[in-house]
């Protein structure tokens, strides 16, 4: 049975926001991903677009999450649902940094506004 303990978790930091990755191929996972964000007060990311569709649960704090351009501010508790090529946006706009937990499929890939296609590998 595999277990990932919270001490195991791959870090990986990226456009001033922390990824904690649990769930992936390197620990068991055929055909999901999950992490843990933490996005830190003030950080603005960049916008990208999702090849794959993004389930994101607000654990603390509040942020401005911005989809195909319609923003909405969620609170701890909230989910949101980020279809596959939607163009995405997160802004934590407090003076406290907030966490997340994210789900998608294994083979996520982000395209970047300038075209640059990331390969998270927190999501691979």
């Amino acid at each position: 049975m595999p277990v990932v303990r919270s001490s195991e978790g791959s870090v990986h930091e990226i456009h001033g926001t922390r990824f904690v990755s649990y769930a992936a191929p390197r620990t068991g996972s055929k055909e999901l991903c999950a992490w843990r964000g933490e996005i830190p007060a003030g950080t603005k990311a960049p916008a990208h677009t999702v090849s794959r569709e993004e389930v994101f649960h607000l654990l603390t704090g509040e942020l401005l999450i911005s989809l195909d351009g319609h923003t909405e501010r969620v609170t701890a508790g909230d989910t949101v649902i980020i279809n596959a090529g939607a163009a995405f946006a997160v802004e934590n706009p407090t003076d406290r940094t907030a966490t997340s937990w994210v789900t998608t499929s294994v083979g996520m890939t982000a395209e970047m506004a300038d075209g640059t296609r990331i390969t998270p590998p927190w999501a691979n």
